[in-house]
C-alpha cells in the first residue's frame, strides 16, 4: 500500500487506486491513473448511491456534492474538494463547469511544480505522450500542491481496461475539441441526448441481450469517426433507457454527424469487436433537435436481412447556458476630465481568460456631463460575462468619453457573477481605482464609487425554444444563371460540372443545404434560377424554377436541388443582367402570409458577378426585414464583391427611399476566402456553412422578440413503457 493509503497494481503506465469509502459496507472500486512523460491522468468511475467518498486518487480529493474553484473560478465535474482538488463528483463525466468546452471521462493535470509525495510512487513515466490533444490552458494558483496547472484531453488508441462489464466509466474519449477544429470562441448551447432502443436484435441463446450504445462524433477535416462515450449497460433488455447521457455543443451553423452503435456485452472487455454488433444509426445533431419535440426516432441498420429494431433520440437544452442578467449601475464623484465641463462617462465590462488576460464584453451608453450618472439598465447573457462560472473575475473600467475617440481613463475595478448577484447592498459598492494615480500620490483615495443599483436574472427564450415548439425553417435556393459565369461545358466556367468533385455553386449549395435541411420537415426546397433565357422562345427570367415546374418548384432534399440545377445548365442559355429582387420577393410573398411564429424562411443566392439592380434589391431588403426571412448571399469567382458588403448590415442597416431595414437579416460572404489551399474541399465547405449560418439564430430570435411571438410549448416528453431493467453499476 502507498502512503496516504493509495493501493497500486504495476499495469505498465497505469496505476489503480483503491478509493476509501466512509461507509465500509460498500465495495471499493479502482479509479485509473496514468503517467505519461511526467503527467498524472484520471479516470475515475461514477459513485453508486449511498456510497460517499472520503478520498480518491492522488490527484483528485473526493467529496459527495462538494464544489470549489480551479484557477479563476474555472471548475471542473468529477472529484471533490479538499486543497489540492479543485474537482467535485457528477457520476460518469467529466466536464468544465464553463459551457462550451467538454471534458469527457479521461483528464491530465501537469505542473510546474513538484508532484505531491504520493505521486513519487508511481511507476517510471512512459514515452507514449503522442496520445495528449492540448486544450486551453487554466493558469493561475489554486491547486494546492499543483501551480500553473495545464489541462489536457486524453484520447488514447485503446480505451483502458475495466474493471467491470464493459462499464463505460474507464473507457478515454476524445473531446469536441480535438474533433471540431471549427469550435466557436463564444461557448455553445449545450445539448443532453438520451438514447432509448425498441426491439433490439436478441443475440443472447438463454436470455435476453445486454446493450450498450456507444456514441461516435465525425471530425470536421478528416471525417474521421471518433469515440465521443458509451452509456452503461443494462443487462437482459431489448428495450433499453439508458441513464447514461450525452451533452453535446450545439452550433445551428455546423453539420454535427453523429453515429449511434449498439452491441450486446458478452464481456467485461473493452474492445468492441469482442461483443455483438446489434446495428447502427446515422444521423446530425441537428436532426435530433430539429424533430418534433426533439424527439428523433430511426430505424438501425448494419445487419443486412435483419430488423434491427428502432433508436429513440431525445434532445435537451440545458439550462446553464441560457441565463441573462438585466444590471443597472450608477457612479459617485467621477474624476473630472474635461476642462471646460464635468467628464462624460461610460463603463467597459470586461470578462476574465484563463490565461489572464480580458475580453470585452459589454460597454454602457454615454452619460454626458455630470461626475454621477446613472446608466441605463442592460441585458448581458451569463455566458457573455463570465461563461457561465460565477467567480470568474470581471474587470469595469471607468472612461470619459471624447469625441476624437482618445477616451480619458478614469479608474477601474473587479467584481465577480456572484459579488453582483448579492443585488443592491454595500458589498456592491465599488471604489474607482487609477493605478497610476494611486502609486503616485500617497493620499490618493479614489476616483470616485460605482454603485449596484439592480440584479435580475432571466431564463433567455433561445432558438431551440422554438424548433422544439414547432417553428419550421423553410429553405429557398437561388442560383445566378448569368453569362458571366462562362460556358458550363468549359473547365474555366464557374458551372463547370466536373466529374469529379463539386463546382463553387454546387459547394455552396450542399454545405449550407445539409445543415438547413434538418430543420424542414417535409425536406422539400424550392429552387429557383435567375438571369438565364428559357426554352422554347429565350424569355429571359429572373425567378424561375429549376425543375421546370413554376406552379411546384419544391426539389426533394438538398441532393434533389443539386439534380435540379444540373439539368438546368443543360436546357437554359446563361444571359443577365444580375437582378436580386424578384427572387428576394418571391420568398418574401410566402413569408408575409405565416407570420404567427410557426414558420421562418432563409433565402440561399448563390452569384457570380455585380448586381445590377442594386435600388430594387435595397428596397426589397427594407420589405422583407419586417418578415420572418433572413438572406445568405454566397459571392463565387474572382469578381469585387464591394457592391455586396452594402447589403450585409452588420455595421450600417440596408435603407431605400429614407427608410431603414428593421433589422439585419443580410449575410454576405465570398467563397473564395473558404478556399482550402491544401485542396480539401470538406474543410472549405465546413468552414462556409459556419460562417453564412452563424448568424441565422439571432436573426431568428430578433425577429420573435421584435413582434413579442413566444415559442409554443414543446410537446411532452416521451414517456417509455414500465418494464423491469437490471442496470450494471
Amino acid at each position: 500500500m502507498g502512503r496516504g493509503g493509495l493501493m497500486m497494481r504495476d499495469l505498465g503506465t497505469v496505476v489503480g487506486v483503491k478509493r476509501r469509502r466512509q461507509n465500509p459496507n460498500c465495495t471499493p472500486n479502482w479509479a485509473k491513473l496514468a503517467v505519461l512523460d511526467g503527467w498524472v491522468l484520471g479516470l475515475l468511475p461514477p459513485i453508486p448511491p449511498g456510497c460517499p467518498v472520503a478520498r480518491q486518487s492522488l490527484t483528485l480529493r473526493a467529496g459527495k456534492g462538494s464544489r470549489s474553484v480551479l484557477s479563476r473560478g474555472c471548475c471542473l465535474q468529477g472529484g471533490g474538494r479538499e486543497a489540492e482538488s479543485p474537482v467535485r463528483h457528477l457520476p460518469g463525466s467529466f466536464s468544465l463547469c464553463r459551457p462550451g468546452l467538454l471534458l469527457p471521462r479521461g483528464f491530465a493535470l501537469r505542473s510546474a511544480s513538484p508532484l505531491p509525495p504520493t505521486s513519487r510512487e508511481l511507476p517510471p513515466p512512459s514515452s507514449s505522450a503522442s496520445t495528449l490533444n492540448p486544450q486551453p490552458r487554466l493558469s493561475g494558483a489554486g491547486l494546492g500542491a499543483f501551480s500553473r496547472p495545464e489541462l489536457w484531453m486524453w484520447a488514447p488508441e485503446k480505451p483502458t481496461a475495466p474493471t467491470s462489464k464493459m462499464d463505460s466509466r474507464y473507457t478515454s474519449n476524445a473531446g469536441l475539441g480535438d474533433l471540431n477544429q471549427l469550435s466557436a470562441a463564444i461557448p455553445a448551447t449545450r445539448v443532453e441526448v438520451s438514447v432509448s432502443c425498441r426491439n433490439l436484435l436478441d443475440r443472447d441463446t438463454f436470455s435476453k441481450s445486454d446493450p450498450i450504445c456507444v456514441l461516435y462524433v465525425q471530425g470536421v477535416g478528416n471525417k474521421e469517426w471518433r469515440e465521443f462515450g458509451r452509456t452503461e449497460v443494462i443487462d437482459n433488455t431489448l428495450n433499453p433507457d439508458f441513464v447514461r447521457k450525452f451533452i453535446l455543443d450545439y452550433f445551428f451553423e455546423e453539420r454535427e454527424n453523429l453515429r449511434f452503435d449498439l452491441y450486446d456485452v458478452d464481456s467485461k472487455s473493452p474492445n468492441l469487436s469482442k461483443h455483438d454488433f446489434l446495428g447502427q444509426v446515422f444521423c446530425t445533431l441537428g436532426e435530433i433537435v430539429g424533430s418534433q419535440g426533439s424527439r428523433l426516432e430511426k430505424s438501425i441498420v448494419g445487419i443486412p436481412g435483419k430488423k434491427c429494431g428502432t433508436i429513440i433520440l431525445t434532445a435537451e437544452e440545458l439550462n446553464c447556458c441560457r441565463d441573462a442578467v438585466l444590471m443597472q449601475f450608477c457612479a459617485n464623484k467621477l474624476d473630472k476630465k474635461d476642462f471646460f465641463g464635468k467628464s462624460d462617462p461610460f463603463l467597459v465590462f470586461y470578462r476574465s481568460n484563463e490565461d489572464g488576460s480580458f475580453t470585452i464584453c459589454h460597454k454602457t451608453e454615454v452619460v454626458k456631463n455630470t461626475l454621477n450618472p446613472i446608466w441605463q439598465a442592460f441585458k448581458i447573457s451569463v455566458r457573455a460575462l463570465c461563461n457561465g462560472d460565477y467567480d470568474r473575475t470581471v474587470k469595469v473600467e471607468v472612461y470619459d468619453w471624447d469625441r476624437d475617440g482618445s477616451h480619458d481613463f478614469i479608474g477601474e475595478f473587479t467584481t465577480s457573477y456572484r459579488e453582483l448577484s448579492r443585488g443592491q447592498s454595500q458589498f456592491n459598492i465599488y471604489e474607482v481605482i487609477n493605478p497610476k494615480k494611486k502609486g503616485k500620490k500617497k493620499k490618493y483615495t479614489n476616483s470616485g464609487t460605482v454603485t449596484l443599483l439592480s440584479f435580475l436574472v432571466e431564463t433567455e427564450v433561445s432558438f431551440l425554444d422554438y424548433i422544439k415548439g414547432g417553428t419550421q425553417i423553410n429553405f429557398t435556393v437561388a442560383i445566378d444563371f448569368t453569362a458571366s459565369n462562362g460556358n458550363p461545358t468549359q473547365p474555366t466556367s464557374l458551372h463547370y460540372m466536373n466529374p469529379y468533385q463539386l463546382n463553387a455553386y454546387g459547394m455552396a449549395l450542399k454545405a449550407v443545404g445539409e445543415i438547413v435541411q434538418d430543420y424542414d420537415s417535409d425536406k422539400m426546397f424550392p429552387a429557383l434560377g435567375f438571369g438565364a433565357k428559357l426554352p422554347p422562345d429565350g424569355r429571359i427570367s429572373h425567378e424561375f424554377a429549376l425543375n421546370g415546374n413554376p406552379r411546384n418548384p419544391y426539389c426533394d432534399g438538398i441532393e434533389g436541388v443539386m439534380e435540379a440545377y444540373y439539368k438546368s445548365l443543360k436546357s437554359v442559355q446563361l444571359y443577365g443582367p444580375t437582378n436580386f429582387a424578384p427572387v428576394i420577393n418571391h420568398v418574401a410573398r410566402y413569408a408575409s402570409s405565416v407570420k404567427d411564429g410557426s414558420q421562418y424562411f432563409v433565402l440561399l443566392i448563390v452569384t457570380d458577378g455585380v448586381i445590377s439592380d442594386m435600388a430594387q434589391t435595397k428596397e426589397s431588403i427594407v420589405n422583407a426585414s419586417k418578415l420572418p426571412m433572413s438572406i445568405i448571399i454566397v459571392g463565387v469567382g474572382p469578381a469585387e464583391f464591394d457592391a455586396m458588403v452594402e447589403l450585409d448590415g452588420d455595421d450600417e442597416r440596408v435603407s431605400s427611399r429614407g427608410k431603414y431595414a428593421e433589422r439585419d437579416i443580410v449575410q454576405f460572404v465570398p467563397f473564395r476566402d473558404y478556399i482550402d489551399r491544401s485542396g480539401n474541399h470538406i474543410l472549405s465547405m465546413a468552414r462556409l456553412a459556419k460562417d453564412v449560418l452563424a448568424e441565422i439564430p439571432e436573426q431568428f430570435l430578433s425577429y420573435m422578440r421584435a413582434r413579442g411571438i413566444k415559442p409554443s410549448p414543446a410537446p411532452p416528453p416521451y414517456t417509455p413503457p414500465t418494464h423491469v431493467l437490471h442496470t450494471q453499476i
